[in-house]
């Protein structure tokens, strides 16, 4: 270009070169805006735990791979220990290190993925729990004997709690539930499960005793071993454990076991089971009236029928088997009364009693008629000794002659001039001497 003038227009000015250390500094800048908050998921090589606490591995998909850093801060809060050859799902940031110009991620939150990392986790969590005796048999503590509130600790939408709510609703109308709602699965489940069961027992200490839980179910329904895996969190076992409240673990089904499941107070194999061991209690204590009732109102009616024949002995038998049923009947009242107040029981508690009144006033009735009989069977039996009593002639103007010695005379012969005798009249008697016999 020969014009000097177009050609310092078209001119570039000369840009000044960066340094190895601006350019990674800017690089680290662009790269820790962009990869601020990333999942990644991969096998884990060269672990690494050094002396310092901090974790160093690289994630592997087999084609390529990039390294980690957990700092020690950040891995104590972690739940299991990894391991070269597991698969695992990290949650972190990219960082880029000036000094060597190497890409990392800087792990912050880190789970186990797949069948091996999961069995793996579990059986550390598991082992390290057992050592410290948290699953032992001695620290699960009975449920109590008649529950009346219970507390779920569970998803609000999801199907275990209606599961419980319809089995309690239906087997058990007594019992007060009071839902606690939480995550079950995801991240942040386990701390989330975790609070919920800290801060029921926490409400639970404000409340009066006659308002207390008395049980709490902790559970969730059926999934894959990473839907449940928050069930294994280590914390949460912890927090089970410390629980003043008893525990019922309900996680999946049957074939499914957690770690919550084996330090709780007692596993159920679902949520429903749970509600039904729950609910078992109110149906067997008002099973157990119903058959009391029935029992001591057919002994009653026994008895009832067995005074006909001997009064006397019936009626002591009766008092003795009336005050030992109504004992009975008493005492299972007070418990209960002491320990729950179901409508149901009460009513029926009101009927046995009204018929047991019943049935006493029938006895006391049937035992007055065959004592009146009998009375009036021994008047009858008076009234003819009296008229064939001897003395009853002397009411007629008759009387009766006797020896000094008491012999009743009945011929004259039987005495002689100047014997002494005494004649028996209606009223009085009189001392007589023989002056002739004829």
């Amino acid at each position: 270009m020969d014009n000097p003038l177009l050609q310092t227009l078209f001119e570039e000015p000369e840009r000044r070169p960066l340094s190895v250390s601006e350019l990674n500094a800017e690089v680290r800048g662009a790269l820790e805006r962009q990869f601020s908050n990333i999942w990644v998921e991969g096998e884990v090589v060269n672990f690494v735990a050094a002396s310092s606490g901090h974790w160093y591995f690289n994630l592997n998909d087999g084609s390529a791979q990039i390294k980690c850093v957990c700092w020690k801060g950040t891995n104590f809060r972690i739940r299991f220990k990894p391991q070269n050859g597991i698969t695992v799902r990290v949650r972190g940031k990219i960082s880029f290190y000036p000094a060597r110009g190497e890409t990392q991620i800087v792990v912050e939150s880190l789970e186990p993925s797949g069948e091996g990392a999961l069995r793996a986790a579990f059986e550390q969590i598991k082992a390290s729990l057992e050592r410290e005796g948290l699953f032992a048999p001695e620290l699960k503590r009975p449920l109590p004997f008649f529950p009346r509130k219970v507390a779920v600790v569970t998803s609000s939408t999801g199907a275990a709690y209606h599961d419980i709510y319809n089995v309690l609703t239906r087997r058990a109308g007594t019992v007060s539930i009071v839902l606690v709602p939480t995550l079950v699965q995801g991240e942040g489940a386990a701390d989330s499960i975790r609070k919920a069961v800290c801060d029921t027992n926490e409400y639970n200490l404000t409340l009066p005793d006659t308002d207390k839980i008395d049980v709490m179910i902790v559970g969730r329904g059926g999934g894959s071993a990473e839907d449940l895996w928050a069930f294994n969190d280590e914390q949460l076992a912890r927090a089970i454990r410390s629980s003043s409240i008893p525990v019922i673990s309900a996680v999946g089904h049957e074939i499914d076991w957690t770690i919550a499941d084996m330090v709780a107070d007692l596993r159920a194999p679902t949520p429903s089971a749970a509600a039904e061991i729950v609910a078992g209690r109110e149906i067997d204590l008002i099973n157990g009236l119903i058959s009391a009732e029935q029992t001591l109102s057919q002994l009653i009616s026994y008895r009832v029928l067995e005074t006909r024949g001997d009064v006397d002995g019936v009626i002591g038998r009766m008092n003795e088997s009336f005050a030992v049923g109504f004992r009975t009947i008493r005492d299972r009242y007070n418990l209960s009364a002491s320990r729950l107040t179901p409508q149901t029981v009460m009513a029926r508690l009101a009927a046995a009693e009204s018929r047991l009144t019943l049935l006493d006033h029938r006895r006391t009735a049937e035992a007055k008629r065959c004592v009146n009989a009998k009375i009036d069977a021994l008047k009858l039996q008076i009234a003819k000794l009296d008229a064939l009593s001897p003395l009853a002639v002397l009411i007629r103007g008759y009387s009766i002659t006797q020896a000094v010695d008491g012999r009743v005379l009945r011929d004259p012969s039987e005495t002689k001039p100047g014997d002494r005798l005494v004649i028996r009249l209606e009223k009085g008697k009189l001392d007589a001497e023989v002056i002739a016999a004829e």
